[in-house]
């Protein structure tokens, strides 16, 4: 799956993530992550947006995701959204 155009989900409040999608014309997936919980969680937050958009069959994507706490599922979530609307 190819991503079109830029998109976003989620928003800036506490327990939840901000994801910006954007193309990647040099090809692959490159993730950009800040989070208030970096040093305890940001390996699993990364695993987490990556499983997710290896399952949807995402493609050369840049992914810049701002994190205050959120758990995996809301990850997962705002990943499938943000997927969504790039299409």
């Amino acid at each position: 799956m190819k991503i079109n155009k830029p998109s976003k989900a989620g928003t800036m409040e506490s327990n939840d993530i901000y994801i910006m999608l954007m193309p990647n014309h040099k090809g692959g997936i490159e993730i950009k992550l800040q989070s208030i919980v970096m040093k305890q969680f940001g390996d699993e937050i990364k695993r987490v947006i990556l499983e997710t958009l290896n399952e949807i069959g995402v493609e050369d994507v840049i992914v810049t995701a701002l994190d205050k706490g959120a758990l995996n599922y809301t990850i997962k979530a705002r990943i499938e959204t943000a997927t969504k609307r790039a299409q």
